[in-house]
């Protein structure tokens, strides 16, 4: 556990280093931009998603691609995954997409008590599950703190490549609802939410939702796909007319996929210098354009990186 204290402090002091480098000799100089940050990036700095966690939904204008949050909610994890391997999301349909809130979908033919039609022919999957809100903080778990402070917790920061929230007075902590994390859907029994019904939040962070539905992954591409549709008419975002919905192709996990079909991205690590360094030049960004910086940033502010894969990844 001292080790990787020990480790966490030094990135972070890498990264204050690595973006104020550019200014040293000139107070004046503009902060590195993230590009510039990037691409000065070390090939250890960046992680390949484990195939088993990587969802793989291709939509009728292109691919959207969801990391599975699975130290955080393994039970809707593997419930999602049975799902995907069923093919239960083939088929199915975008139905919601509420303007500055959230993009929903699942089975069409569904209703608010969790009944889901097409679940039931199945069998296979888990129709309930216990929610899985929060989950016990462990010190020997990655933890990049930032501590800018936050207004719906006592401790923000990074955990395994996902933004999270922490109270150490209880004990817990959450993955939180910034943009492009994907929850699951329920109705008021917090047991009917089991996976067959996802929503990205595409607007800013509804952080209140926190601690009240579980976190299923976070979308690592296509997210342009999502938040780029037609709004629903009808209330809270819904589509009136089966016509206005967004048909899914498919879902698959990328480890069922021929290991040529499988997406070759990479995720810049949270416990990196590379990511300490963007977090601070985010914080103290000043160019021609800003002139006065914030002196802080926000959890929900960090969208962490993804790239192209450009070497081999290991076997999992």
């Amino acid at each position: 556990m001292l080790a990787r204290r020990l480790a966490a402090a030094l990135a972070l002091l890498a990264g204050l280093l690595l973006s104020h480098a550019a200014a040293a000799a000139d107070k004046n100089a503009p902060t590195p931009t993230t590009g510039q940050l990037l691409a000065r990036s070390r090939a250890a700095e960046w992680r390949t998603p484990d195939p088993r966690n990587l969802l793989v939904m291709q939509l009728p204008t292109g691919r959207v691609l969801i990391e599975l949050a699975a130290d955080f909610t393994p039970l809707h994890a593997a419930n999602i995954r049975t799902l995907a391997r069923q093919h239960y999301f083939d088929g199915l349909a975008i139905v919601r997409v509420q303007d500055n809130f959230v993009t929903q979908w699942g089975d069409p033919a569904s209703d608010d008590t969790g009944d889901k039609t097409k679940l039931r022919s199945l069998g296979k999957a888990r129709g309930t599950l216990p929610p899985e809100y929060t989950r016990p903080i462990d010190p020997k778990r990655e933890w990049t703190a930032l501590p800018d402070g936050d207004v719906y917790a006592p401790e923000v920061g990074f955990s395994e490549g996902f933004p999270v929230a922490r109270d150490p007075a209880s004990g817990q902590e959450w993955p939180t609802h910034c943009y492009g994390m994907v929850g699951v859907g329920r109705g008021n029994d917090p047991q009917t939410g089991n996976g067959s019904e996802l929503y990205a939040v595409i607007g800013q962070a509804p952080r209140r939702l926190d601690r009240n539905l579980a976190i299923a992954g976070r979308v690592l591409e296509g997210m342009p796909l999502l938040s780029g549709l037609p709004r629903g008419d009808g209330a809270m975002g819904f589509y009136g007319k089966p016509a206005q919905r967004t048909i899914i192709e498919s879902v698959r996990l990328a480890s069922d996929l021929p290991p040529a079909q499988r997406p070759a991205v990479e995720v810049l690590r949270t416990d990196s210098a590379t990511f300490a360094a963007l977090l601070d030049a985010k914080r103290h960004r000043h160019d021609a354009f800003y002139e006065t910086s914030s002196g802080k940033v926000g959890l929900c502010d960090i969208d962490v990186p993804v790239r192209e894969r450009t070497s081999t990844p290991a076997s999992p």
